[in-house]
């Protein structure tokens, strides 16, 4: 409690002192010049200085242009030659769970191999930090973990960690590994899994002697949550308000949250409530096309409750068509089986239900917002889409779908077709044991060869947004970029034809992300759009992929006021 009241004080200096400079800025007019000004309008896209008025901007171009459109007592702002975008827009990022994580003991970037996870445990039970109730959490640790359960068990079931329940979580947000005295906690022991059928049983490692080896997945990891505390709302808040000032620090002005809990939405409420919920927020709540009409009733009830919350929108839903391809989770649903067990994943819904909530949620002005990672996945969630397009018509919802590690080649084409968005991850597509030693040996060659084909589906004519999937993954925009231009890794280059140019994921990380959020008044530089605005420290259009990589923001601006600024 100490800790979140510590963070929260913290926070609150940081509003109360950065709004009242963001107000004295926000009044009048100002000219932002000698700038390097990437709009992210494909009609317009380079400029040299920008005019903005209060919240507003009022022109772009170059300077004898914009001062036309401002009195001559205008601000006058020299940038000296740096880029200035658009506020960059992440188009998948659970931004409260993102800032749980950074108030949580959080391996990610800490902890990258298997000597380096004792030390981090020990000190995140001494301090206290890694505790949730009398569980032990530790966040963000490399899949590659799973596949040494007796290590983990020889290092937290027994000694110290005998009594303690551990849970360890994946980088992913599907996977974990749990104690002996936490299984035992939660009723996953050898009888347990006796009784249930193979499909269900699969969500559970399992050693030789068909005992439980702490190994969980989707499924799994449910039958552990119980044993979790809900966080407080004093925490709640806190990571919110921690999740905000993360998001401005990388230059993100504006996100689509895509697992919208009731715990999520109260967050964004409690940080509206305070007025230090300036983004616009796109918040989408899960549903399962089980009963179609009864959970998009629901989820127009929610609508209707969070309504009169300034810049929070309820306007979509989120599905998961499955789970994800690494071993040994290998859930995400193929078109041909893993080698290994002979499975095809799982699809998580039945398409003629899926089908029938598309077309009701389509109908009623509901984005569909699809994780779908196995290339039957994607082609199950395109059919879907395309069965709303029918009944329907265009509706021009940003119908989207997310993840995509694996596309069929004959899909790649639906994206445009279907007015689908691709948010892509392509942070993830580097060349690493997470995308070959525990993928590639279990896959079909010919679902294996199409590994987050992004190129494909841009010169495809479809449309690709900028997503993190944070605290899945970093959220900074230019490390994903990098991978996205590069896809370099630890192991070489994953498929070098699948490469990104560097404009087209500046264009998805701006004008696309506004599109996949249904809000135009945000997404470029242009007359009447906000002033969401990010100064970088270099030329990012022109350096080297790795100077790129190392880009800083200098400042962020929201609505004509400064958030951030670089100490």
């Amino acid at each position: 409690m100490l800790r979140c009241l510590a963070v929260m004080l913290f926070f609150a200096f940081f509003f109360l002192t950065g709004s009242s400079l963001g107000a004295q800025e926000g009044q009048g007019e100002r000219i932002l010049f000698h700038a390097k000004v990437f709009t992210g309008d494909a009609q317009n896209p380079y400029a040299e200085a920008v005019a903005i008025r209060g919240d507003k901007i009022v022109a772009v171009g170059s300077f004898a242009e914009v001062e036309k459109s401002v009195s001559a007592k205008a601000e006058r702002l020299d940038l000296e030659g740096r880029s200035l975008f658009p506020g960059f827009i992440d188009s998948h990022s659970h931004s409260i769970d993102g800032g749980l994580s950074l108030i949580s003991a959080d391996a990610s970037e800490k902890v990258e191999t298997l000597d380096q996870l004792a030390p981090f445990v020990d000190s995140a039970k001494k301090t206290g930090k890694g505790m949730r109730g009398d569980v032990l959490e530790i966040l963000g640790l490399p899949l590659e973990f799973w596949s040494h359960p007796d290590v983990l068990n020889a290092e937290f079931s027994t000694g110290a960690y005998e009594k303690q329940s551990v849970l360890l979580r994946g980088m992913d947000g599907h996977t974990a590994w749990a104690n002996r005295a936490l299984l035992q906690r939660a009723g996953i022991t050898a009888d347990f899994l006796k009784k249930l059928s193979a499909g269900e049983r699969s969500y559970y490692g399992l050693n030789q002697d068909a005992q439980p080896n702490g190994f969980l997945v989707d499924a799994g990891v449910e039958k552990i949550e119980p044993l979790l505390p809900a966080p407080s709302a004093d925490e709640l808040l806190a990571a919110g308000r921690a999740a905000v000032q993360y998001n401005y620090s990388l230059g993100i002005t504006a996100w689509l949250d895509p697992l919208a809990s009731d715990s999520v939405l109260r967050a964004y409420k409690m940080l509206a409530d305070r007025g230090e919920l300036t983004s616009e927020v796109v918040a989408f709540p899960q549903v399962f096309a089980k009963d179609p009409a009864a959970e998009l009733a629901g989820v127009q009830k929610t609508r209707e409750a969070y309504k009169d919350v300034p810049h929070l929108h309820v306007s979509g839903i989120k599905m998961f068509a499955d789970g994800v391809a690494e071993y040994p989770s290998q859930t995400a649903h193929l078109s041909k089986p893993y080698k290994n067990s002979g499975r095809y994943g799982d699809l998580l819904f039945d398409p003629k239900k899926f089908a029938e909530l598309c077309v009701a949620a389509d109908k009623q002005g509901l984005i569909i917002h699809v994780h779908a990672i196995g290339d039957g996945a994607v082609k199950e969630a395109l059919d879907g889409i395309a069965a709303a397009r029918k009944a329907n018509g265009n509706s021009g919802l940003p119908h989207t779908l997310t993840h995509e590690q694996f596309v069929r080649p004959e899909d790649f084409p639906r994206f445009r077709e279907l007015g689908v968005v691709s948010a892509l991850q392509l942070f993830w597509a580097e060349a690493s044991p997470d995308t070959i030693e525990i993928l590639k040996p279990y896959l079909d060659p010919e679902i294996y060869r199409w590994q987050y084909p992004a190129r494909s589906i841009l010169d495809s004519g479809g449309i690709i947004s900028g997503a993190s999937d944070w605290p899945v993954s970093t959220a900074n925009v230019f490390r994903a970029i990098y991978q996205a231009e590069t896809r370099k890794g630890s192991e070489g280059v994953l498929d070098a034809s699948q490469d990104m140019p560097r404009e087209a994921m500046f264009y998805a990380y701006t004008r696309n992300s506004a599109r996949a959020m249904n809000m135009d008044s945000i997404g470029s530089i242009a007359p009447g759009k906000r002033a969401d605005l990010v100064l970088l420290d270099r030329d990012v259009l022109t350096v080297s992929p790795e100077e790129m990589r190392d880009t800083k923001v200098v400042w962020t601006m929201v609505a004509g006021k400064t958030v951030y600024r670089a100490k």
